[in-house]
């Protein structure tokens, strides 16, 4: 099995789906192999990358509750990226998950057969039973922050959960970086966010920074990646950018 990345913020509206998508775009164009994993509830990435969740039959539920093999749960969308998709009955699976044993590794199991170069896991925008299964079966985290007021709200909790995980499920997770996303160069505000989480994560923050941009929030409504629905864009030239610079990080881990 490749590296397996969880993306995760326990804020919504921090850009990890929109991460996850063109991250996985710009990888793919790097030659490797990419699953998607939505384990949202929302399933945003599913959408974003041009499937209707209305006529999935097999989910990430199904992986996760080991009703499915991967392999049969798996879809191949337009751009060359593998996806396993979440559906409607997702939201059910919390409860679902409560009373059975070894819940927290669910989804680590589902992966082990993967033979993908880079597994990008879409998490929740909560610290659920979900979000722990992600965290268990993952190589490393990737968290986007936004380049705004209150950008490091939660994270200290957040930070606390991936500590608890290192110490007992995974021992084996590491902090793969921070990513500015919503970035404005024309406000102080977003330099000053910019500065704060430097100097709270230090090395860690990516130099890559992903900026607030019109065609980037509108590729999700067309089902595509940003590489596919406008290639020359800010937001493109970023996540490319972004793609090279995880690559490095993995490769030299």
């Amino acid at each position: 099995m490749g590296h397996v990345i969880a993306v995760l913020n326990q804020k919504g509206g921090v850009g990890k789906t929109t991460t996850v998508i063109n991250l996985a775009a710009y990888l793919k164009k790097m030659n490797r192999s990419v699953l998607v994993v939505d384990i949202d509830p929302q399933g945003n990435a599913t959408s974003g990358l041009g499937i209707d969740k209305k006529h999935i039959n097999a989910s990430t539920r199904e992986i996760i509750l080991g009703i499915n093999r991967l392999e049969h749960t798996i879809l191949q969308v337009n751009n060359g990226i593998h996806l396993v998709p979440t559906s409607q009955n997702l939201a059910a699976l919390e409860v679902e998950l409560v009373s059975l044993k070894e819940r927290e590794y669910g989804l680590r199991k589902a992966l082990e057969s993967s033979k993908y170069d880079y597994v990008l896991i879409d998490c929740p925008p909560s610290l659920s039973l979900l979000t722990i299964n992600a965290l268990a079966a993952s190589d490393s985290v990737l968290i986007p922050v936004q380049a705004e007021y209150y950008a490091l709200e939660g994270l200290s909790q957040l930070l606390e959960v991936f500590q608890l995980v290192r110490s007992g499920l995974n021992p084996d997770l590491n902090l793969l970086g921070v990513l500015l996303t919503m970035y404005d160069s024309r406000t102080g505000l977003s330099e000053q966010v910019k500065n704060e989480v430097k100097n709270y994560f230090g090395e860690k923050v990516f130099d890559t920074v992903i900026p607030r941009n019109v065609r980037l929030a509108e590729a999700p409504s067309h089902g595509k990646p940003i590489s596919e629905y406008d290639k020359w864009s800010k937001g493109a030239r970023a996540y490319k950018q972004l793609a090279k610079e995880v690559h490095q990080r993995v490769v030299s881990s």
